[in-house]
């Protein structure tokens, strides 16, 4: 559905939520009380969205929506505030979100692996996320150092304190809820990292995986990492092909949205690779905007559109100088291609980045 079409059908919801027979009486009185109150409290430029969520907080008023569900809600918006707070100052600095084992010991090999990835990442200038306790999680920050290492812990029935590498940082943040935390490891990383571990390895994993692969995050490079000689991650991969992709629940171009190895730098040039043309993507619209570190030539454009006419709805694949409007202004000085992309072939997009990466 379009932009567009969202912004109508919005707006046709709003007249049935607040017709003569829901809507709270003197609604004329209520948005301009909302609108004194930011332009006095909250002025800016963003004034349109912060009076979305006060009429949202009406509603859930009206709506008698209990105490426990409103629990919910402004737990989880304090904890994306503080987190968005926490995180700006570095966003410019690209991230890994690294997961795994939180019962790896010290003497392990994939703990060693962890170590040595974090510490190549932060060398080529990248920060580390981890969820801040033992095992792998204290590998990425022990390998990254302090200074180089976001936090961002859950709080669990049986408390678990920070690592000693990121416990009282200013970058560390705490959770109550798997879904805010899970949403800003996403969020605010540029690549994932993911060493073997149980249940929430696996979770986060197949979170990332399903996000991309619906677009509902940015493509990014996702390397699954073994100790070297390790097997988990091929094991996974056996599981994978064998119950998913044979049965057709994927799709093959799937497969390219990953990359095993048991080598570390192996794991830190994809990541590297990734990005050394290609810098970002934006949906305009039904435009999809790829920005470049570096412009290609009508050879190489004409190669893409000759490689790759499967992924568009119309058209072709075309440069363009200009800033689009929805983009806000972002990265003015980056090349960009744009493309009317069918919004479902995302393996096949990936592919597309090494293609321009290369070209």
């Amino acid at each position: 559905m379009t932009s567009d079409a969202n912004d109508a059908r919005g707006a046709e919801i709003r007249r049935k939520t607040d017709s003569p027979a829901t809507a709270q009486p003197h609604l004329p009185d209520r948005q301009q009380s909302i609108e004194e109150f930011l332009e006095r409290w909250a002025p800016g430029a963003d004034k349109d969205l912060l009076a979305e969520m006060l009429v949202t907080v009406c509603r859930l008023a009206r709506d008698r929506t209990g105490r426990g569900e409103l629990k919910i809600i402004n737990k989880a918006l304090k904890e994306l505030r503080y987190a968005f707070k926490t995180f700006a100052p570095y966003e410019h600095v690209r991230k890994v979100s690294i997961f795994g084992s939180s019962r790896t010991p010290v003497s392990h090999p994939e703990y060693e692996a962890a170590v040595c990835f974090a510490r190549r990442m932060r060398e080529e200038q990248w920060m580390v996320i981890t969820g801040a306790g033992d095992g792998i999680m204290r590998a990425g920050h022990d390998g990254a150092g302090r200074e180089a290492s976001f936090g961002v812990a859950i709080r669990l029935p049986r408390e678990q304190e920070a690592n000693q590498f990121i416990v009282d940082d200013p970058k560390l943040v705490n959770f109550k809820y798997f879904f805010t935390r899970k949403l800003v490891f996403v969020k605010e990383a540029s690549a994932i990292a993911l060493f073997p571990g149980g249940f929430g390895t696996q979770d986060e994993g197949f979170e990332a995986l399903t996000l991309i692969q619906t677009g509902k995050a940015p493509i990014m490079p996702i390397v699954l990492v073994d100790a070297p000689g390790g097997i988990y991650w091929q094991h996974w991969r056996t599981y994978v092909v064998a119950e998913l992709l044979r049965t057709g629940m994927i799709s093959p171009e799937d497969m390219h949205l990953v990359r095993i190895t048991d080598d570390v730098e192996a794991a830190v040039q994809e990541i590297l690779r990734f990005y050394s043309r290609y810098h970002s993507m934006r949906f305009v619209k039904d435009v999809l905007v790829l920005r470049m570190n570096s412009p290609i030539s009508d050879e190489q454009l004409a190669g893409l559109n000759d490689g790759f006419a499967d992924l568009l709805k119309s058209g072709r694949i075309e440069r363009t100088p200009h800033v689009l409007p929805g983009e806000h202004g972002q990265f003015p000085d980056k090349p960009r291609l744009v493309l009317a992309f069918n919004r479902k072939s995302y393996g096949r997009l990936r592919l597309l980045i090494n293609a321009i990466n290369t070209a």
